[in-house]
């Protein structure tokens, strides 16, 4: 790493502690110090000439870039850390990658849902892959209650208003349905808080289970509820090119 000062959102990033969005929430909360004192978004630091904790943690210059797909299973909190003592997702990964390789949770799913998560310490990634001004896809497999009717699911499609903003389009179809359920597919290009559920319960069909398969080009497949896996190497060269795209639009826009 550079022993230039940088902007403590940016070296938090780097180190792969959070995304630049949330190292700014932390130090407004005062979970961030800079050299024994809270940090504020306009500082800058660096971890080799720098003491900055994060949550009491030390922060060290970023580890070899990693990035894992885990499949979540249900009742596992998306995060690095609950100070209830809850099961996080770290606690599913080997103690060699759980500490100190700085992967956190690329965006959310939460709690009761399942399906493919990114863990990475790759800060300019987590901001490509969850920045709604990039609008990466991701596809589910959803069960409802009930049976959708056309009508409903093209407002699906075209988008229900969440907080007085409409949702963007989505793509959304029906793979089959028994007495009581329904199984859609959802294509989707965002990811407020709980959007899939709180879109379906408007619509009067609550979710029953949520399965998230796929991330932008990186597949769940067969991996095993709770598992783990590397990233093969299409995988990895195709987040590379997703990176560098964000990276210059952000660019261009500055």
């Amino acid at each position: 790493m550079s022993s230039e000062r940088q902007r403590l959102q940016k070296v938090l990033s780097q180190a792969g502690v959070c995304s630049r969005r949330r190292a700014e929430e932390l130090m407004r909360q005062g979970r961030v110090l800079l050299n024994g004192r809270p940090a504020s978004p306009g500082d800058q630091g660096d971890p080799l000439r720098d003491r900055i904790l994060v949550d009491g943690e030390l922060v060290s210059p970023p580890a070899e870039e990693l990035t894992v797909l885990l499949h979540k299973p249900r009742g596992v909190h998306s995060t690095c850390f609950d100070p209830r003592g809850r099961r996080t997702v770290l606690d599913l990964l080997p103690a060699e990658l759980a500490e100190g390789q700085g992967l956190h949770p690329v965006g959310r799913l939460d709690c009761d849902s399942r399906g493919a998560l990114l863990l990475s310490n790759n800060g300019a990634l987590t901001l490509a892959l969850t920045h709604p001004r990039f609008s990466h896809r991701k596809s589910y497999r959803i069960w409802v209650s009930g049976h959708p009717s056309s009508a409903v699911l093209q407002q699906w499609r075209h988008g229900v208003l969440l907080d007085g903003r409409p949702t963007r389009s989505a793509d959304v179809r029906e793979l089959q349905q028994d007495a009581e359920h329904s199984q859609l597919e959802l294509v989707m290009r965002e990811g407020r808080n709980r959007q899939i559920r709180r879109v379906a319960e408007q619509l009067g069909h609550p979710v029953r289970d949520l399965l998230r398969v796929s991330i932008g080009p990186v597949q769940l497949g067969d991996l095993p509820s709770g598992q783990w896996r590397r990233l093969h190497p299409d995988e990895q060269a195709a987040l590379k090119a997703v990176t560098l795209a964000a990276s210059r639009q952000e660019s261009r826009q500055h």
